[in-house]
């Protein structure tokens, strides 16, 4: 099932991320896409924020990825987008799908390293402040958060 909306600003991106903290269990694997700047970050701080995560949450980009402990489910912030051109096991795999909820921005770069069932998230730039945000869920638990979100979100 797949929903599409328009997040009119920043909080909105943010309110959709902290709306499925509510619903994400351990082991959900959650990719997000699009370009820069394009709102991966604030996603993940608002799930962060529902999860009562209350250390500061930036983009793991030179890290690779960021583990947060301290919450109400283990949140595993992944950045792959420095994984470009590399196929080498870094040990990503214990911690996707693992004992916590997994985020991964730019999952194409670590496509191998990913279970099937995945709550995809797109968000692309729609001018000034407002993002198209799409969601795609592949199996059953995934399908109804996106009918939560669509029923939220309009």
């Amino acid at each position: 099932m797949k929903y599409t909306f328009i997040s009119h600003q920043k909080q909105t991106t943010a309110e959709l991320g902290r709306f499925l903290a509510k619903f994400l269990l351990i082991g959900d694997v959650v990719t997000l896409t699009g370009d820069l700047g394009a709102g991966k970050t604030t996603l993940t701080q608002g799930l962060a924020k529902g999860l009562n995560i209350e250390d500061r949450v930036n983009s793991p980009t030179f890290n690779i990825m960021k583990c947060y402990f301290k919450a109400d489910k283990p949140l595993f912030h992944i950045d792959a987008y420095r994984l470009e051109d590399t196929n080498k096991d870094i040990g990503l795999d214990e911690f996707i799908a693992g004992d916590g909820i997994s985020v991964i921005e730019w999952p194409m770069y670590i496509e191998d390293f990913l279970p099937p069932e995945i709550l995809r998230i797109n968000l692309t730039h729609a001018g000034g402040d407002e993002r198209v945000i799409s969601i795609e869920g592949n199996n059953a638990h995934y399908d109804e958060i996106v009918r939560l979100v669509e029923g939220a979100f309009k």
